[in-house]
Parts: C-alpha cells; sequence; structure tokens
C-alpha cells in the first residue's frame, strides 16, 4: 500500500511540474534553472539542458529538456526523504519517473524505491511498466548519482530497474529498464 502511495504522490508531483512549466511557458534557453513550483520548493528543477535516457527491451527513449519536461525532485513524505527524475516528453505520450529513499548527493549509489514508465499513442492504448520486486540475478534496482548540483550540472548518472509490464499478462516476466542522464541547469 505504501508503494502505490508514493507511486501517485510521485506522478501528482509529475503533474504539477508539468503543468506548471507548461503554464508558466518556461524560456528553456535561461541561464540558470527554472524552480519547480510545488508545496515545498527546497531543491526542486527543472533540467534547462541534457538528456534522459531509458531503455526498455530493444528501445531506447530520450527525453531531450530543451523541448521536453525533465525534473529533478526532491520530496518529503511523512519525514521520509525522496529524490527522483521525472520526465515526460512534449507530445505526452512517453512519460517516466524514478524515485530513491534520502538525500541526493554526488558519488552515491542508492536503491530505488519507486519506478514507472508509461507509453500511450492514444487514451486507450496505455503501456505501464512499473518498479517490481521480482529477483532478476545479477540485476539491482538502484541509482548512480555521479554528479548533483555542481557548478552548470544539475544531476548525471545512471540507473537500473527490474520493471514489469502490468497492461499485459500478470505472468509477465520482469525487464531491465536502464538508463542514464546527464542534466544541466545552465
Amino acid at each position: 500500500m505504501k508503494f502505490v502511495r508514493f507511486i501517485l504522490i510521485i506522478l501528482f508531483f509529475s503533474a504539477v511540474i508539468v503543468s506548471c512549466q507548461k503554464d508558466q511557458n518556461v524560456d528553456l534557453s535561461l541561464p540558470k534553472a527554472t524552480k519547480a513550483d510545488t508545496s515545498d520548493n527546497s531543491g526542486n528543477f527543472f533540467a534547462v539542458k541534457g538528456t534522459l535516457n531509458v531503455t526498455v527491451n530493444d528501445s531506447t527513449y530520450t527525453f531531450d529538456a530543451t523541448k521536453d519536461s525533465i525534473a529533478f525532485i526532491n520530496v518529503n513524505i511523512d519525514s521520509n526523504k525522496y529524490f527522483g527524475i521525472t520526465a515526460i516528453n512534449k507530445a505526452h505520450t512517453v512519460s517516466f519517473g524514478i524515485s530513491s529513499p534520502g538525500f541526493a548527493a554526488p558519488d552515491i549509489v542508492n536503491g530505488i524505491a519507486g519506478g514507472q514508465l508509461l507509453f500511450s499513442a492514444d487514451s486507450k492504448h496505455v503501456q505501464q511498466y512499473a518498479l517490481t520486486n521480482s529477483e532478476i540475478p545479477g540485476e539491482d534496482n538502484q541509482i548512480m548519482l555521479k554528479e548533483y548540483m555542481k557548478d552548470s550540472v544539475l544531476t548525471k548518472g545512471t540507473f537500473s530497474a527490474t520493471m514489469v509490464n502490468k497492461t499485459v499478462s500478470h505472468d509477465q516476466p520482469a525487464q531491465i529498464v536502464q538508463g542514464n542522464f546527464n542534466l544541466r541547469i545552465k
């Protein structure tokens, strides 16, 4: 139940961040990061440059901060701290989010507490991948921040998450979703 609540909170923050960015008509060429408009403005930023790449099966999806919405978020839920990355493409057909417990910092490897990847060709055809605890030998749900809030870098790193496609039969095997990000605030 906590996992479901956590995913819903992440999706809520994603929607708030994306809607605020679109409503404010943010100029992504600004030389500094645009602070996200949330109830707790401590460290939530839109990336203004850079990419987030997400690979599932044989496909790689690239979010480009100059045209898509990518945010680095810090959340406090019931006195528990989480950080994560959330993104949605300009066409609103692909969205992604992962979160990790604790504080963001450079040179850390941390577990992933929640994650979701959504594809939608239209409102009737949605594919949903969600984080699962299914074990795949040699794979851990983890995020590595190589850099964080240094000079013009918002964050840079990699992640690997075990996810299952929730829109197909319940016997669907878990899959590895991997990615990398290099996001800039200037």
